[in-house]
């Protein structure tokens, strides 16, 4: 049983011999524990620090590509060294790494295939009220989107199974946080939280630069996961309003011309029939939308199984003899 803990970095040298330091070699259950980190295009010493430490394997990007892919880019490199389980973490030592045992026990268990760490949000001195109540509202969406019980869906502390993670895709280049959750909720992976402990604080996040920018990256992320996993109850709910007040305005211009309501029946009253033919003609082209939507999903689930076998195929376990010490990946 192998397990390998990855770091994706962007100019870590500051926290990232820390966050090393922290981070343990043996493990009850665990046979092996290697560290991988993803050197984002990192302009510092990251790299450096990274090999000083004696990290087991590197990837390394020459120019930033973002968390999204450097946290993709970091599990194809865990699959191809062989690893049973992969525990992704933060460089900035958010948090604790004695907390590992817990994240990694329910799949061990044969309980989950994903576990993410929850956060004690309200405890958390650095984080405004406004913060607080946000990553609670945010969760919440996450949980209604993917149909699962995670109270911190952005907690980049989480555990992975080695099956979890040959489906993983992240089609998203902001984060991976929140679309992983809805898409193994919407796969029927088992996925769980357990709680975990915090550090101190050390840098300010480079992910949130501003509310305003990380909920509207979020809800678009939510709403391209549900268009892609549920694309026709989507296009359903998106055309039923047209379609419905649509329909609405035309049995109101019908008991106008029959004269059922209102002062004057022969009063032609155009404007609203043509904004009744309009809007239900825009909720039947949405629920158009939506069977084919739904019919090219049967495509991607087929794509999917392919791909499954394709990473089944290249990740085979006994890959892993062939990896070196302080392996570096170069992308």
């Amino acid at each position: 049983m192998k397990l390998i803990i990855q770091i994706p970095c962007y100019n870590e040298e500051a926290t990232l011999g820390l966050a090393l330091s922290e981070l343990p070699r043996q493990l009850p259950g665990i046979d092996r524990v290697e560290w991988l980190i993803i050197n984002d295009g990192s302009r510092d010493r990251t790299l450096e620090v990274a090999q000083a430490c004696g990290v087991d394997h590197i990837v390394d990007f020459k120019s930033n590509q973002g968390l999204a892919k450097g946290f993709m880019a970091g599990i194809e490199a865990c699959l191809k060294a062989g690893a049973d389980i992969i525990v992704n973490t933060d460089a900035d030592n958010q948090y604790c790494a004695e907390d590992i045992p817990k994240l990694i026990a329910p799949i061990l268990e044969g309980r989950a295939e994903i576990v993410i760490g929850a956060r004690p949000i309200q405890e958390i001195e650095h984080f405004s009220p406004l913060k607080k109540f946000l990553q609670k509202l945010g969760s919440l969406a996450v949980r209604i989107a993917s149909k699962t019980n995670i109270p911190d869906a952005p907690s980049g502390f989480r555990a992975i199974s080695r099956e979890a993670a040959l489906r993983l895709n992240v089609f998203n280049e902001y984060t991976y946080t929140l679309e992983t959750i809805i898409q193994a909720g919407q796969r029927g992976l088992a996925i769980t939280s357990v709680p975990i402990r915090t550090n101190g604080y050390l840098r300010p996040s480079r992910l949130v630069k501003s509310i305003s920018t990380y909920i509207k990256h979020s809800i678009l992320t939510i709403v391209r996961i549900f268009m892609t996993y549920r694309p026709l109850q989507f296009f359903m709910v998106l055309g039923s309003l047209p379609l419905s007040f649509g329909f609405l305005l035309c049995c109101r211009w019908l008991l106008l011309f029959w004269g059922i309501i209102g002062d004057n029946p022969a009063k032609p009253r155009v404007p609203s029939l043509i904004l009744a033919a309009i809007l239900i003609l825009i909720g039947v082209q949405l629920l158009i939308f939506g069977l084919v939507a739904d019919l090219m999903g049967v495509n991607r689930q087929l794509l999917e199984d392919i791909q499954l076998r394709l990473r089944r195929n290249e990740f085979k376990p006994q890959d892993s003899d062939r990896v070196s010490q302080q392996d570096t990946i170069l992308k």
